[in-house]
């Protein structure tokens, strides 16, 4: 019989494949829309898979180690919010709007997978401590970004501006900062608790 480590390392390896695969497909589309907020979500899903496959290697790993490596994660998860400046630039410099259709079919399929990847992530949140809650928060917060695009593809398609694709490529951006600063947060307090 599986051990409860032995699921979570199953779930997270899937999790961390399915991440990786669906960058590349919402990066090349992102790159070929010229779309903010898809270029963001795309970044996060590279994020999410490099958190995935560290949670993977860490598991058998102790507390205090396990703390640094949430600590760790934290600044991992401001990676979006960085990318997102490099293409905010860009896009001000050529304010063309993304094509909606493409736009709306890439979110829904990260929708889709981010959906899954909760659903899978969502029985172990409160398992190995502040890797799995980082892992779990953002596979959450992706299937809100991926309705929040899908919104701005059809709001993009009525008003064929730039700015609900930047408007939602920033909500992206502080949704990873205040999920940073939660795995910090529970990070700092695991490391406490090991060093006491």
């Amino acid at each position: 019989m599986p051990t409860l480590d032995d699921q979570l390392r199953r779930a997270v390896r899937l999790v961390a494949l399915l991440n990786l695969a669906y960058f590349g497909v919402e990066f090349a589309v992102a790159i070929k829309i010229g779309s903010v907020s898809l270029f963001a979500d795309s970044v996060d899903f590279l994020e999410d898979a490099a958190v995935n496959f560290l949670i993977f290697a860490a598991l058998g790993w102790s507390m205090r180690r396990r703390a640094k490596v949430g600590m760790a994660m934290s600044a991992i998860l401001l990676a979006p919010a960085l990318a997102l400046l490099w293409t905010l630039w860009q896009k001000f410099n050529a304010p063309v709007p993304p094509a909606p259709v493409p736009l709306s079919l890439a979110a829904l399929g990260a929708l889709a997978v981010n959906l899954f990847c909760a659903f899978r992530l969502a029985a172990y949140r409160h398992h190995a401590g502040s890797m799995t809650r980082a892992a779990f928060l953002s596979a959450r917060n992706d299937a809100f970004a991926n309705i929040a695009i899908i919104g701005a593809a059809l709001a993009t398609a009525w008003t064929y501006s730039i700015w609900p694709d930047v408007v939602v490529g920033l909500a992206i951006a502080g949704m990873n900062l205040d999920a940073a600063r939660e795995v910090w947060a529970t990070a700092r307090g695991e490391h406490r608790s090991a060093e006491a």
